[in-house]
């Protein structure tokens, strides 16, 4: 537990929040003291990082559905946090799928997919909290979960790598239009990280190539120079370290959380 309270008397929401980064994400916002507003389409597992939210906190929390496809589900669960609230400090957009196929093999609707969820996702995110921020007039902070995809990237990846390329682009647009405004707009770039998708991509990958998954893992954890995969706190830290007053002079960055792998 974190004795430090860096939002207490603030609201973060997080997209994406019932598993993975996201729900790292809310934890730890949770035991700093914040209000948590915890948005995906799995509503059971939303409601469980919600209650545990509530539990770390002593505050209320949300679940709310979310598809950050659909810029009308975006609109309503932002609208919902600020009915129960009266506003948003910190917004995370971390939803995000993984689809890797080669290139010649990527179905359009598999490619469309990827950058519905894993970057018009995140623009719709962004789109519904400016007005909130702008007209609240009190700063802010929003974070865009992009990729170490994002700034290299490896064969059969096509779809994930350029909508998290596109993430970072967005993010230092949208850091420029809401400077005047005190926000801050920053990208977090995670390398490998011990997740509910990773283990799935795993689980396909020994499907169509014959390797067991585990195996997988473990050669994945030597691609960076610490030899090991990130934990979903590790990124957490990151990414509440960016909403706090310590990062009020850090804006339009894509911050590499990767083991040292894009600098290797």
């Amino acid at each position: 537990m974190y004795t430090i309270k860096r939002f207490e008397g603030r609201i973060a929401a997080v997209t994406g929040g019932a598993k993975g980064i996201g729900k790292g994400c809310c934890l730890r916002f949770a035991q700093e003291g914040a209000r948590v507003a915890v948005l995906d389409l799995a509503m059971d597992e939303a409601a469980a990082v919600a209650a545990e939210c509530e539990k770390l906190s002593s505050q209320p929390a949300l679940a709310l559905r979310c598809d950050v496809a659909d810029p009308a589900s975006v609109d309503a669960a932002f609208g919902a946090i600020v009915d129960a609230w009266g506003g948003v400090d910190v917004v995370v957009a971390s939803a995000g799928i993984y689809s890797g196929q080669p290139l010649v093999e990527v179905p359009l609707k598999d490619w469309q997919r990827t950058l519905d969820i894993d970057l018009t996702g995140v623009f719709l995110t962004n789109k519904a909290v400016a007005p909130i921020l702008m007209k609240q007039n009190r700063g802010g902070a929003i974070i865009n979960i992009s990729s170490m995809a994002g700034k290299t990237s490896w064969p059969a990846s096509a779809q994930y790598s350029a909508a998290k390329s596109g993430v970072i682009g967005l993010t230092r647009s949208v850091a420029m239009e809401l400077a005047s405004c005190g926000v801050t707009v920053n990208a977090v770039c995670p390398g490998n990280t011990l997740t509910e998708m990773v283990q799935g991509v795993a689980q396909t990958i020994a499907g169509r190539d014959g390797v067991n998954p585990q195996d997988w893992l473990k050669l994945r954890a030597q691609d960076c120079p610490l030899k090991r995969f990130a934990t979903t706190e590790e990124i957490a830290g990151v990414v509440t370290f960016l909403a706090s007053p310590d990062a009020a002079y850090i804006t339009g960055q894509a911050i590499e959380v990767d083991g040292g792998m894009v600098m290797s």
